[in-house]
C-alpha cells in the first residue's frame, strides 16, 4: 500500500483530504507545518507527498526545497497544493522542485490521476 504524506495546516481540509485518501487504498501521513512534513518525509521515506504551499513553521516552497536537497528524500514526487491558481504560482512550485501542482478545491478524481501517474501506476 503506498503511502502519502500529505502537509497541510488547515484541519477541514486534512480531514477531508485525508479520509479519501484511505478509502483509495494509500496509508496516510500527517503533518501541519512545514518543518513537520520535512521531519516526516526524512524519517518515513513516504511515497509521495502532498505539500500545502501556505503552511505555518516553513512554508510549502521552503519544505520542498529542503525534502529535494536531502538526498535521502530528494527522489520523493511532490505535487504543491494550493489555492492560488495563477500560472506564476505553479512556475514557483515547480521552480521550490515540486513535480506536480494541482488546485484548492480539490477534485479527487484529477488528483488521484496526477497521484497514480507520479507513482508509476496505470490509469
Amino acid at each position: 500500500m503506498p503511502t502519502i504524506l500529505l502537509v497541510e495546516d488547515n484541519e477541514m481540509n486534512r480531514d477531508m483530504l485525508s479520509r479519501r485518501l484511505l478509502r483509495n487504498g494509500f496509508e496516510v501521513l500527517l503533518a501541519v507545518d512545514g518543518q513537520q512534513g520535512v521531519d516526516l518525509a526524512s524519517s518515513r521515506r513516504p511515497d509521495i507527498i502532498l505539500m500545502d504551499m501556505s503552511l505555518p513553521v516553513l512554508d510549502g516552497w521552503e519544505a520542498t526545497r529542503r525534502v529535494k536537497a536531502n538526498p535521502d528524500t530528494a527522489a520523493i514526487p511532490v505535487i504543491a497544493l494550493t489555492a492560488h491558481a495563477m500560472e506564476q504560482d505553479r512556475a514557483a512550485a515547480m521552480a521550490a522542485g515540486c513535480d506536480d501542482f494541482d488546485t484548492k478545491p480539490v477534485e479527487l478524481p484529477r488528483l488521484m490521476g496526477k497521484i497514480k501517474a507520479l507513482l508509476g501506476e496505470a490509469g
